[in-house]
Order: C-alpha cells, then structure tokens, then sequence
C-alpha cells in the first residue's frame, strides 16, 4: 500500500494529488496549520476510498523541521512526500519593503529548502521514495512582473538538481516541479487570459504520472517547457521590450 505525505495539504494543488492517491486506496498523510480544514479534507478523502488518513499539525514557516518530521515519518515511511506550500506575493510590496520581500522569499524558497534538506536526512536510504517540490516555470527567467517570486522558485531548481546529484545512488528521487498558471486561490486575483489556466486535478495527474515514471523536472501543461525554452532564449535586448 503506497503512502503519501503532503507537507502543506490545504493547498488546492495538494488536495488534488491526496485525491487521485486516495481514489487508489493508497494511505494519506496530511499536514498543514489549519486543523479545521484539515479535518473537512481528511473526511473527504475517506469518502474516496483512502485506506487511511492522518491529520497532523505543522507550521513550515516556523517548525524545526527535523523535530517535526520525526512526528510525521513516525506514521511510517512514504513512498510519496509532496511539499505545497507558498505564497505568490505582490511584485511591488516585495521591491518597496524588505519585509515583504523576506516573507516571500521564505515562504518560497527558505522554509521548502529546508524541509527538502530535512527530508533527504530523514528518508530512509534502503526503501524507494520521492520527495516533489512544487516549484514554478516563474523561475525559469527573471521577469519584472514577479521576480522576487521567480527568484525563490530558481534557487528551489538549483537546490533540487544538487540534491538529486547528491542522492544519485540511492533510491531516493526528486522531482521538480514547474506549473504554468493554475486556477487556485492562489491566483484568484490574477487577470484570467492568454495562455489556457491549468485546472489542479490536470496539474496532479501529471504529478503522479511523472512521479510513477522516476521523472526529474515535470512542466505542466506539457507546452511550458517549450514556451519556457522560448522565454529563455530570448535575446536581453529584445525581452526588455516586452511587458512580462
């Protein structure tokens, strides 16, 4: 039986992914700050045939995470760990405060990092599993429009692809990754259009997907990856025109 730890689970994106492994009757392990509404998903997850859930309470912005995890591990090993917690912030308040920009940045990147680190000591080395990070295809360039964000998302790569060479021998994996816009809470108040908004049940199908196919770094919608690679390769003079 196949047991998924979701580290942030009241995100839309988390919920998504406990309900596609709860359908299949795996075992679920929730935690988050809100036990309110992390007592309303585990209910729900049941109802969807989940062999088990646990609800536990976890602040990942301020928690020690190896004091923490030695809780959550202590419900048995998973095969999955997804961590889904963040903030997208706002652009301006991030450039016109420190404050602002250090909340976003550790909500982004210093708390995951941390977590991922803690993670890759705890897991135990003799049974497969794989640790995901949500991360973003905002960290693929800077941008004006979010790169106090994007650049969270970018060390979140950086430190993923140095762990997955660290682990490289072992049966731990780390899988990476990168939305493009997704419909959620999160985003309510960005302006819908453009580019198709991804849906969290379409995200958390190719979550598990890439998670089940040993991938490294999954973008989702699948054409991200080629209108990040444009975004990339841009020439400077020409993408300071632009207004992204």
């Amino acid at each position: 039986m196949s047991t998924l730890l979701v580290l942030g689970a009241t995100s839309a994106i988390a919920q998504a992914v406990a309900r596609r492994h709860a359908a299949g009757g795996g075992r679920v392990v929730l935690a988050a700050r809100n036990m309110a509404r992390l007592a309303e998903i585990a209910a729900d997850l049941r109802a969807r045939g989940a062999a088990e859930v646990v609800e536990e309470r976890a602040d990942f912005l301020v928690a020690d995470p190896d004091a923490a995890l030695a809780r959550l591990l202590a419900h048995g090993a998973p095969d999955l760990v997804l961590l889904a917690w963040g903030a997208l912030g706002d652009q301006r308040e991030a450039e016109a405060s420190s404050e602002a920009a250090r909340a976003l940045i550790e909500a982004n990147f210093t708390s995951v990092a941390l977590w991922t680190l803690a993670l890759a000591r705890a897991l135990p080395r003799e049974r497969a599993s794989t640790i995901i990070v949500l991360g973003s295809v905002a960290g693929d360039r800077g941008r004006q429009s979010n790169f106090v964000y994007g650049a969270a998302k970018a060390g979140l790569a950086v430190l993923c692809d140095g762990l997955r060479h660290r682990l490289h021998g072992t049966p731990i994996r780390v899988l990476l990754v990168k939305p493009g816009p997704v419909d959620t809470p999160m985003t309510a108040q960005l302006p819908r259009g453009g580019m198709p908004w991804a849906t969290p049940d379409e995200v958390a199908r190719d979550i598990l997907r890439a998670a089940a196919r040993g991938r490294a770094e999954l973008y989702t919608p699948w054409f991200w990856r080629w209108i990040m690679r444009g975004v990339r390769l841009a020439p400077r003079a020409l993408f300071h025109r632009t207004g992204l």
